[in-house]
């Protein structure tokens, strides 16, 4: 079990790893690749993934509400920490909300799972997205408006991506290809990504980087193992609710949280520590996993 755990988790820390050393050494300007990922790359890949043959949206619409779940239930869970800490709610609560399911959540389905994880981890990734763009946003600045929410690129790939998946109409296989085409390129960039954003933030409050690393997959794994309990999963759905619930604070949690001055800084200790930490429970989640 350990060395396949080491063979699922040492090719994404080596690529994330490739970019943190590059950001170190060039400084590069990741600001139109992060841009190029979000607002197209992203959308890409939730479409295809979404729309495909391969995903069926009523086998996998329990384990959408699993991760719905986590997410929500990691919420309220780090709701009482806030006050506890006597630290912002609407600083500490989304980074326990939203993990990286993207740029760790991803590859790690492909390589723990085979193909058959990763359309139903794409359909995680969309929902904690669409939650994270409209309530999560929310819950930082409070007059976010939700029609501006509603325009973002991911949001609307979401919504296609869910009609297709529904109603199935029919697309020239040439458009689909090149969109897949498209989306496949972000999972490696993604990884890479993380890495150079990762070297441009700093260990200062590193206390509450650590509670906040430590929060994040621990209410994760406990919302996961009830849930998991409670619905009708098949082997794989459990085991990659597991592998949602353990996965580190999102980078885009940062990203918000810069946009709407909600003490960033704060923010990225948790974010760059939390994702160091998921060198243990990356591991311990995949172990609940593959069980």
């Amino acid at each position: 079990m350990l060395e396949r755990v080491l063979g699922i988790i040492l090719p994404v820390f080596l690529i994330i790893a490739l970019g943190y050393a590059f950001a170190r050494k060039a400084k590069p300007d990741m600001l139109w690749v992060n841009r190029i990922n979000m607002n197209v790359l992203a959308p890409a890949l939730i479409f295809t993934a979404l729309a495909s043959k391969e995903f069926d949206l009523a086998a996998n619409w329990l384990l959408i509400l699993g991760s719905a779940g986590i997410v929500l239930g990691s919420g309220l869970l780090a709701w009482p920490f806030a006050r506890l800490l006597n630290e912002d709610a609407r600083t500490l609560v989304p980074t326990i909300m939203f993990n990286n399911c993207g740029n760790l959540g991803l590859p790690l389905a492909v390589l723990a799972f085979g193909p058959a994880g990763f359309s139903p981890m794409v359909a995680l990734f969309t929902i904690s997205n669409l939650i994270h763009f409209t309530l999560g946003v929310w819950i930082v600045d409070h007059h976010a408006r939700f029609g501006n929410l509603l325009r973002n690129p991911m949001v609307i790939a979401t919504f296609a991506g869910f009609a297709f998946a529904i109603f199935h109409p029919p697309m020239p296989e040439w458009l689909m290809l090149a969109i897949k085409i498209i989306g496949d390129a972000m999972v490696p960039l993604m990884l890479i990504s993380l890495g150079a954003r990762l070297a441009e933030v700093s260990w200062s409050g590193w206390h509450l980087g650590v509670i906040g690393g430590l929060i994040r997959p621990l209410t994760g794994i406990a919302m996961a193992a009830i849930l998991a309990l409670v619905l009708d999963l098949s082997p794989l759905q459990q085991g990659l609710l597991f592998l949602f619930g353990c996965l580190p604070p999102a980078v885009l949690n940062f990203m918000v949280a810069e946009q709407f001055n909600q003490e960033p800084g704060k923010v990225a200790s948790i974010v760059l520590i939390g994702n160091v930490l998921a060198l243990v429970f990356v591991p311990l989640g995949l172990m609940l996993a593959l069980r």
